[in-house]
């Protein structure tokens, strides 16, 4: 790998509020991620604290933690969280402007969704033709 790949590849932590029904909330983040295109590595160093490494010209760190938001997930939102996140935000969107790759119009969260939800095996296909399904 050169240096121009290892610029594009991010490790960060992904901190979680301690205070949720879920008391495991890494792992429930990391169990999610793992499907997801662009992600390399998730791990878990403790129920509130997530470490992921991800390509960052295929998604970026605000686009993963709005797909665990809507999760339900809550993210840490004291002083130095915001702050790390605002700078990582702003990186990231500099890096992909200057490497020609346009901010996401708001459709990026709903791929994540879409790519998860087409791996996961579950009985709630349409067997019909498309042309069928348009007539009800």
């Amino acid at each position: 790998m050169d240096s121009v790949d290892a610029d594009r590849i991010k490790e960060r932590e992904i901190p979680f509020q301690e205070l949720h029904p879920n008391p495991d909330q890494a792992a429930t983040a990391a169990a999610f991620l793992a499907e997801v295109e662009g992600v390399l590595l998730t791990e878990t160093s403790s129920p509130t604290l997530l470490r992921i490494r991800y390509d960052v010209l295929q998604l970026t760190l605000r686009e993963i933690e709005e797909a665990l938001a809507e999760l339900g997930l809550h993210l840490d939102n004291g002083l130095l969280p915001r702050v790390k996140r605002a700078l990582y935000d702003y990186t990231e969107e500099t890096q992909r402007a200057n490497l020609g790759y346009p901010r996401c119009k708001g459709n990026c969260l709903k791929q994540v969704f879409a790519k998860r939800y087409a791996l996961i095996e579950h009985g709630c296909r349409d067997q019909r033709p498309e042309h069928w399904r348009r007539y009800l």
